[in-house]
């Protein structure tokens, strides 16, 4: 009867915190996003890929057909009482990188300081900017704390060319 509810029998396996394999198994139905439809089957422990997919085979009874991972993974999160899958922000705002960080950006620009600078430049600069982009100061948090990373790489790298080597 499960035969004729579904033409193929579908296995997930994924890679698990602890380097092992998890398999789950849908033999009675398609595994769906919304609403998440849990596996028939599941199981981890297994040392290898293939391993994982015996075992799934064995509990099915039958030949399985290996898709992707993310259903392994969702089933994964749901057990751990999460989600089963993450909705990937996107950001309009183009200082940011796909995964929403702030995109690299050059220390000199950031402080407006040639790359010849000295020491005393870059911490002048940095105490006008300072004033300007200090969150106390209506400045955006983020962009100070990008303020300060740029003045200490900046303070790192001018302390490395006048220490003397050993």
């Amino acid at each position: 009867m499960a035969e004729a509810q579904l033409s193929r029998a579908l296995c997930s396996v994924t890679r698990t915190k602890r380097r092992r394999f998890l398999w789950c198994a849908w033999w009675t139905g398609t595994p769906t996003e919304d609403p998440f439809r849990p596996p028939d089957a599941w199981n981890g422990g297994a040392r290898t890929e293939e391993e994982a997919l015996q075992a799934a085979e064995a509990a099915a009874g039958r030949t399985l057909e290996l898709v992707e991972r993310r259903w392994a993974g969702a089933w994964l999160r749901v057990r751990a009482g999460l989600p089963p899958f993450v909705a990937r922000k996107t950001s309009a705002d183009p200082s940011l990188t796909s995964r929403g960080l702030p995109r690299p950006v050059d220390p000199h620009a950031m402080l407006g300081v040639p790359p010849e600078a000295s020491l005393a430049e870059v911490k002048a600069a940095f105490r006008r900017r300072a004033l300007e982009l200090h969150p106390d100061h209506g400045g955006d948090t983020a962009t100070f704390i990008a303020l300060k990373r740029a003045y200490d790489g900046l303070v790192k790298r001018a302390a490395r060319r006048t220490s003397p080597r050993s």
